[in-house]
């Protein structure tokens, strides 16, 4: 973040006048349309206020300094629509039919706080949720032949909405016969099935009874803030405070950002440093199908609200929770597995960098590589700030760790790890890049009035001097982004993996109760004093309004080209072990497009692209040998396969065959990648250990550096680039 850019556009949101909000609060809200047989939700004051102003914050300092139309409400409604029932199976076409009335006319709604429409589209979709699981639920005791050669198409995002009643009944009728022969094929009886079920949709049952007018509140703004940009969010006061403890990066669980996917808890982010990213038995994308604390019995979590599944898998440190897990890329009819994690308390500022060593062979000659893993761009502002000279920074951890790798463990390269870096600190970044390159420019930042401040790293000197890499994937974002393309533009380094997620937009933070008028917020206390005097609950002080964090300002690098949407290009490339069209920024419909400006004034280091041809060749000879690389660029095939499938069988001998041969050519492959290394087999039930699993994109990265060792000798980048003498 732009700490002196917030500053400023803070200042001048805070001398806007309000006048407007004011008349606007004192004018009557438009009767709530009501849904008959189900308890209708409807919006408060604050929330009319904050809807209110979020439309003129977004209007006047969202970068894209866009304004709300017709076109920007159709796309509200539409994802709206989209993310209450993502696989059509609640609403029926009659009902999309009637939500049409309020396609252009959000906007003018939005402006003037009145959220009658969106929470009249969801009172429909509960009353369709209680009544869908209701019917759902009278099934399950049903007699279902599991020889039928019957399909279930589980996806129905492309599919059309269901015209009626009964074609939804029958689509519900085969997702309760899915559920059972996914109960079945993981090997419990039948009678505990029709239990396990019968208790997952009172569990659902339960669980939507409990939304709140924050949660559908919450809801709303997400489609709206996410149409106007991917990085403009809104979050209720209940979310703020999460999302804020979250940022001062303390907690205690198994270390993992979890989300929800068609009822189904999934694997967002293992975080590094966790007892998951430390036990290497979870993965982003792996599904949580049940929580059972230490020896405890499982409880089914599939349905539950995810603060409610939260709250089963975070815990006191050093206590033991076991999850049932289907990993990622396997179908949910999958054997699910059972792991055991000891929570800890994750202190997020005190993740630190590490080192590890690699001695590898380049055409017969040893050398020495220092791997440095840096999972975040973390830095203790507050310790800073308070004058602690110990302070914990990435630049200080990566300083100590260069400083042993030269002068103790005497490596003859250096490799600098940020897969899976989602960024963090921007004054890290830059001081980051100033340990590999000498003062000059790092990255730029453009404001909303088109304003360019260039970030520079003021240190003379640096920490290394040798042959350097960087390794990325499509998750490595923001600051990461900053670092690579800055070593990359200066030619100070190679870049390893695949392009980077396109992160390059600067957001800030803004507190929502800083903005609003006083007056405004006396008044919406008043009323909330009044209603819950007549409810006989608490009195409320001073309403709480949550936050928002804006898009403000965009990264670009020193050459002048923005990180947005494109990312980082790798000079060597690797498969994506993540899918491209479905992670990353240029999957975002709504994000600021690539651009660039003028280009900073920068000395490179060195000109690396004649090595480059060579290392890129030299990479490509031996990927036409691997095994490794032959099984990953079948493991990402079969995941392609995979998306595009919609349906699957409900025939229990099949499915199970399946299974059972996923299993086998598993095992088969995991075997044959041992053989070739020298290990004895594994058999059927056996686990690969920490110890011998393998990372193939470090492997060959290392072969990489081990080229650019021999390939980059001095007097080459001398006369390349004769102005210096870092490298």
């Amino acid at each position: 973040m732009d700490f002196k850019l917030f500053k400023e556009m803070l200042k001048r949101i805070l001398l806007v006048t309000f006048t407007a909000a004011v008349l606007a609060c004192q004018a009557s809200p438009k009767p709530q349309p009501q849904v008959p047989g189900v308890i209708n939700i409807v919006p408060d004051e604050k929330q009319s206020l904050v809807c209110r102003e979020v439309v003129g914050l977004i209007e006047n300092y969202n970068y894209k300094k866009i304004k709300l139309n017709d076109s920007i409400s159709s796309l509200i409604l539409d994802k709206y629509v989209k993310t209450l029932d993502p696989s059509r199976n609640y609403f029926t076409a009659s009902d999309i039919k009637e939500f049409e009335q309020y396609r252009n006319s959000l906007d003018d709604d939005f402006r003037n706080g009145d959220l009658s429409a969106p929470f009249y589209i969801f009172n429909v979709y509960l009353k369709r949720y209680n009544e869908w699981i209701a019917y759902a639920t009278t099934q399950i005791n049903g007699k279902y032949d599991f020889t039928k050669n019957e399909t279930y198409v589980y996806d129905r995002e492309k599919m059309p909405w269901a015209n009626s009643t009964g074609d939804l009944n029958g689509i519900w009728k085969q997702r309760v016969k899915y559920e059972l022969v996914n109960l079945k094929i993981a090997g419990t009886v039948a009678d505990k099935n029709v239990e396990t079920l019968g208790k997952r949709y009172q569990s659902l049952k339960t669980q939507i009874s409990k939304i709140n007018n924050q949660d559908v509140f919450q809801i709303v703004m997400d489609a709206f803030t996410e149409t106007i940009d991917p990085h403009t969010n809104y979050f209720n006061p209940t979310n703020a405070q999460q999302f804020n403890e979250d940022m001062a990066r303390s907690f205690e669980g198994i270390g993992a950002r979890l989300q929800l996917e068609n009822e189904v808890l999934k694997i967002a982010e293992v975080i590094p440093g966790g007892p998951a990213f430390k036990s290497k038995l979870l993965s982003a994308g792996d599904r949580i199908v049940a929580v059972a604390q230490g020896n405890g019995e499982f409880e089914d979590i599939i349905g539950w609200r995810i603060e409610n599944s939260v709250s089963k898998i975070k815990g006191p440190k050093g206590t033991k929770v076991r999850l049932k897990i289907v990993p990622v890329g396997k179908e949910m009819s999958s054997k699910p597995v059972i792991i055991e994690l000891t929570r800890e308390k994750i202190v997020m500022e005190e993740q630190s960098a590490k080192k590890t060593v690699k001695t590898i062979q380049s055409n017969g000659q040893p050398y020495r590589i220092g791997v440095i893993t840096v999972p975040a761009f973390y830095a203790d502002f507050k310790a800073a700030n308070a004058g602690d000279p110990n302070y914990k920074s990435t630049t200080r951890d990566v300083r100590l760790l260069i400083d042993t790798l030269k002068n103790k463990d005497k490596v003859d390269a250096i490799v600098m790890d940020l897969r899976a870096n989602g960024g963090g600190s921007l004054v890290e970044a830059i001081d980051l890049t100033g340990l590999f390159i000498d003062r000059g420019p790092v990255v730029q930042v453009r404001d909303i009035k088109n304003d360019v401040e260039v970030n520079e790293d003021q240190n003379a000197g640096v920490a290394w001097s040798g042959p350097f890499g960087v390794m990325v994937d499509r998750l490595s974002a923001s600051a990461s982004e900053i670092f690579a393309g800055a070593i990359q533009d200066y030619g100070r380094g190679i870049i390893m993996g695949t392009q980077t997620y396109g992160k390059g937009t600067v957001q800030s933070s803004i507190d929502m109760n800083r903005v609003v008028n006083p007056s405004i917020l006396q008044r919406i206390a008043a009323l909330v004093d009044k209603k819950n005097s007549i409810a006989g609950t608490t009195k409320e002080t001073t309403p709480q309004l949550g936050q928002i964090n804006l898009t403000m300002a965009k990264f670009y690098r020193v050459t002048g080209s923005s990180t947005q949407h494109k990312g980082v290009m790798p000079d060597i490339e690797f498969p994506s072990l993540y899918p491209m069209d479905k992670i990353g920024e240029d999957t975002e419909p709504s994000a600021l497009p690539w651009d660039e400006i003028q280009k900073s004034n920068f000395t490179a280091v060195a000109n690396l692209n004649p090595i480059k041809t060579d290392l890129v060749r030299l990479h490509k000879e031996r990927m036409a040998k691997s095994l490794d690389y032959k099984m990953l660029q079948e493991d990402i095939s079969d995941m392609k396969k995979r998306e595009g499938e919609v349906s699957v069988t409900l025939n229990e001998a099949k499915l199970k065959e399946e299974r059972d041969a996923a299993e086998a050519k598993s095992l088969a492959r995991v075997n044959e990648l041992r053989s070739s290394r020298g290990l004895a087999k594994l058999k059927k039930g056996d686990k690969v250990t920490k110890e011998e699993s393998f990372d193939f994109i470090l492997d060959e990265s290392l072969q990489v550096v081990g080229d650019l060792i021999q390939k980059s000798n001095k007097a080459e980048l001398v006369k390349a680039a004769p102005q210096s003498n870092k490298f």
